[in-house]
């Protein structure tokens, strides 16, 4: 990796050359930052290079070094503060940065220097020929490099020198051929807000702390509540650590719907409750479950179809069942786009289960929420039936969990949940802290969201997704699902029928995800038997491992049920092409032909 101070005039090349004779590099970069930072970005300029000078290519990959090295510093002071001078990282420390007396100078150099690092990664991201990953086994890691915190203090050269190796060994989950997690992207918009929010550092808690903030996310959760369908956006929402914890409020609001008494006095004051979710479901309803006291045993997984939809009739049978017995349901989660096979159940016949039993609904839309900006194309294709009603899963449901940090692309940590019923969610969980929620401020206290949070301390998530809402509109979130949807249909119809290859399940995608198996030459005349599930077993985890190894891209794999280990290709960068499925292709059978 090239060292500071050269990164942002080596972009064009993946060696970090550049162009190191062009001056008018760095004079057009100050005219940039003059624009950008209100002349902050000059200021720096003319500091570190006198007249917009660049500095010097440092070439290698050696240690970081100072910014604009031209000449050596005859001046003794710490730090320097000679005009032209070098800012000499290595007799710098943090305690030499702001608020430190005559700290502004080093901290926009050291600034820079750090965002040249970023920028660096954030291109080389999004090129091709650079690896998803530079794989080195644990042990490799901890021995090659001193990770130990020392009572002493390292000084910012050295402190540079540890951001750029842990970018080094960091994921590229930019890169468009890293395919591991939905979660992947980078959004340059959101990466900015992400930035921001953490110069901001604030708490989401009070509006007296976080004004702007604060109205954000009351403006975004309403929208989000009028897209699921609820009328005029009503009800309640907030903004959680992810969409497990988000499934976790589900179940703690619906207990105490239907026993208050629970807050104060606990499960001993409670009859058994029950929940149930579909076998297909994720794992956060059974932990959260378990985090809650209700215990992972009162979640009942209901049986899904060969698709992977949970099966209305079974969902009524477990409920009689659970009631003959003299346990209550309190909760039904349905899932509007498994974890594996991004099956959507069917909403409409589990909300009339609900409705008939008086059980809350819960929608877990983690992962395909964002699918409700296709659904005039969805239900004309009559690709399912409870797809029809993705526009809104939630007009009937009590609550709904959506994370814009999957298939809206929006940088991780971004999940909300949203409630039906205003108020329930205050009166959950609030606990009246006076320090914090004083009943005599002078504006309004309904904007103080804090005291209806888990959390005390609870990070500015809504930012990102509000600032990449007003750069994209709705209709760029439309056009970033479309082109997913579309990448993943064309996987399906390379490979459907194709040599090696067999599908999980019959038919096209209902989501972006794609279950496969590979199928190596020694294999493909062996009879259906145990034999051959066991050594099919051990085909995805192998080729897995040498995709690591090699870098060059990056599939998950699982097994589910009675089906042995399964390549899960699951589409939500928007900077993947068909040349990209194109490669995932050609490098799965050029790293498992011989197995």
């Amino acid at each position: 990796m090239a060292s500071p101070g050269s990164g942002f005039w080596s972009f064009g090349s993946e060696d970090g050359s550049g162009d190191p004779e062009n001056p008018g590099t760095a004079r057009a970069w100050c005219q940039v930052a003059q624009k950008f930072t209100g002349g902050i970005g000059n200021k720096l300029c003319a500091l570190l290079y006198g007249d917009a000078e660049k500095p010097a290519e440092s070439g290698g990959s050696g240690p970081p070094r100072a910014v604009a090295r031209k000449a050596a510093c005859a001046c003794s002071q710490k730090p320097c503060s000679c005009p032209k001078a070098d800012v000499n990282y290595a007799f710098l420390h943090a305690t030499d940065l702001l608020p430190a007396c005559d700290g502004e100078r080093p901290t926009l150099a050291f600034l820079q220097e750090v965002m040249d690092i970023l920028l660096q990664y954030v291109v080389k991201s999004f090129d091709r020929s650079t690896k998803v990953i530079d794989f080195h086994y644990p042990n490799e890691l901890l021995q090659e490099y001193n990770w130990e915190l020392a009572d002493q203090p390292q000084n910012l050269e050295e402190i540079l020198m540890h951001c750029q190796t842990t970018l080094k060994y960091a994921i590229k989950t930019g890169h468009p051929r890293y395919f591991n997690q939905l979660s992947t992207g980078l959004d340059m918009v959101g990466l900015a807000a992400d930035w921001l929010t953490s110069t901001a550092n604030t708490n989401m808690f009070t509006y007296e702390i976080a004004p702007v903030f604060v109205l954000l996310e009351y403006v975004t959760l309403k929208k989000m509540r009028e897209i699921i369908g609820w009328p005029g956006g009503s009800g309640d929402g907030i903004f959680s650590p992810g969409g497990a914890i988000s499934n976790m409020y589900a179940m703690m609001i619906a207990r105490f719907k239907m026993f208050p008494e629970v807050k104060e006095k606990g499960m001993a004051a409670v009859p058994r409750l029950i929940a149930f979710t579909s076998e297909h479901s994720h794992f956060s309803l059974k932990k959260g479950a378990a985090a809650l006291g209700i215990g992972t045993d009162s979640v009942i997984l209901i049986k899904c179809d060969e698709r992977g939809k949970m099966i209305p009739s079974d969902l009524e049978r477990r409920i009689l069942e659970a009631k003959q017995k003299g346990f209550v349901p309190f909760l039904v989660s349905a899932t509007a786009g498994t974890t594996v096979y991004g099956a959507f159940d069917p909403l409409l016949a589990v909300a009339d289960i609900c409705k008939k039993y008086k059980i809350w609904m819960h929608v877990d839309s983690s992962v395909c929420m964002t699918a409700s900006v296709r659904a005039k194309e969805i239900a004309a294709d009559k690709l399912d039936d409870s797809l029809a009603q993705i526009r809104s899963p939630g007009h009937r449901a009590n609550s709904v969990t959506w994370n814009p940090h999957k298939m809206m692309g929006v940088p991780l940590q971004c999940s909300a949940l949203l409630v039906r019923e205003e108020g329930l969610m205050q009166n959950c969980n609030q606990m009246h802290a006076s320090y914090l929620f004083q009943q005599d401020k002078h504006y309004d206290l309904s904007y103080d969201t804090g005291d209806k949070a888990l959390q005390c301390g609870r990070h500015v998530d809504v930012f990102k997704l509000w600032l990449m809402w007003r750069a994209k509109g709705t209709t760029g979130f439309e056009v970033h699902v479309d082109k997913c949807l579309e990448l993943a249909e064309y996987l399906y119809n390379i490979i459907k029928n194709r040599e090696g290859y067999e599908m999980v399940f019959d038919g096209k995608p209902q989501h972006t995800n794609v279950c496969f198996w590979y199928v190596p030459p020694s294999l493909r005349t062996l009879e259906d038997n145990e034999e051959r599930m066991s050594r099919l077993s051990k085909v995805a985890p192998v080729i897995k491992a040498r995709m690591m190894e090699y870098g060059t891209t990056m599939v998950s794999y699982q097994p589910l049920g009675d089906k042995v280990n399964f390549f899960r290709m699951v589409i939500s960068n928007p900077a993947a092409t068909h040349q990209d499925i194109d490669f995932l292709i050609e490098e799965i059978e050029r790293l498992g032909q011989d197995l």
